[in-house]
């Protein structure tokens, strides 16, 4: 399913990827559990990865050694990690890179999730960048961006709203506004 979440024009990078990736997983979960993906459209194009990887993670040596446009998609593929840890550490390499516009599904998807750390950074990153191409694809994928807002809501409600009662202040929304183009009223700008 990997290669469903990558332009074609890749693959020969995604392989090299694909086969530096090793076939432990956490939790020794079976590599082909079968999971519902994540569907994107980017400039018409149906765009699927999974929800979660189980793999384990590459050490930093390995993947030092493979080229700028093969990094990217490792960090895309690891971004999906069921660790925070790992999603963190490869989103934060994602976010320091020139990153492709075939990235943006995997920056867009994390920015629903619960750890408030990773939402921290990712604003921290974004809020400094021109996110136009991130707010363009959001338009695009305006039922999906409008079921992750409403996620995001969900999580501050549950995890977070005792520590910022303040909505506004919530860094969810903060980063979903901001840098993704979500209004007041949920609706894309």
């Amino acid at each position: 399913m990997l290669d469903q979440g990558f332009p074609k024009q890749v693959k020969e990078d995604l392989l090299a990827v694909t086969r530096l990736i090793a076939s432990k997983t956490n939790r020794d979960v079976a590599i082909d559990l079968p999971q519902e993906p994540l569907h994107y459209v980017h400039k018409g194009k149906v765009i699927q990865f999974p929800y979660r990887i189980y793999y384990t993670d590459i050490p930093d040596k390995a993947a030092a050694k493979l080229s700028p446009q093969q990094q990217m998609i490792l960090h895309c593929i690891y971004s999906r990690s069921d660790n925070g840890f790992v999603r963190q550490k490869h989103l934060r390499c994602l976010l320091q890179m020139d990153y492709e516009e075939w990235a943006i599904p995997y920056i867009v998807k994390i920015c629903d999730e619960y750890v408030v750390e990773i939402l921290e950074m990712v604003y921290g990153f974004l809020k400094e960048q021109d996110t136009e191409r991130i707010r363009c694809f959001c338009l695009e994928n305006k039922e999906v961006f409008y079921r992750s807002y409403c996620r995001m809501i969900s999580y501050w409600n549950e995890y977070y709203r005792h520590s910022t009662p303040d909505f506004q202040q919530y860094i969810g929304n903060k980063l979903f506004r901001e840098c993704l183009g979500a209004s007041a009223n949920s609706q894309l700008n």
